[in-house]
């Protein structure tokens, strides 16, 4: 395992209070000029449906080589990846530089009721979705007492 420094971004858009305890680390982008940091930090959408838990993230420009789908302590889904800089040919005069490169990592607590050994991943048209599902809750069983007196 190798160390990773840690940052935070701040997510004018974020949920202020998270019941599965998600947690966010940012691997910083590779310190040159035309890096960007805002690909750092990819957006991911994480519905529940009554089967399972869907992450879904824009990933437009990266291949499936790229990214990594983990799972870690038994129950953090980690997202990771890398979008390669475009290569510079010295005669290129670049004008603007708006899409962003570097690596991201993003972490995800998952609740008890996720199955992790049946998580599946695809990426189609650069959209990462990890599906994770989920173990069918049992009712508990109701006994009737019967009362005496």
């Amino acid at each position: 395992m190798s160390l990773v420094r840690r940052g935070s971004v701040f997510d004018p858009f974020a949920d202020f209070w998270d019941p599965f305890d998600v947690f966010r680390s940012v691997v910083p982008a590779a310190s040159t000029g035309r890096d960007t940091a805002a690909f750092a930090n990819a957006r991911i959408d994480w519905k529940e449906t009554p089967e399972a838990h869907v992450f879904k993230a824009d990933l437009p420009g990266v291949k499936k080589e790229e990214v990594k789908v983990e799972v870690e302590d038994g129950n953090v889904l980690v997202i990771s990846g890398q979008r390669s800089k475009e290569k510079e040919d010295k005669n290129d005069r670049w004008h603007r530089v708006e899409r962003s490169s570097g690596q991201f990592m993003r972490r995800f607590r998952l609740p008890e009721n996720a199955k992790v050994d049946q998580v599946k991943a695809g990426l189609e048209n650069g959209v990462l979705t990890v599906t994770v599902p989920k173990a069918e809750v049992k009712k508990p069983e109701v006994k009737a007492i019967e009362i005496s007196g």
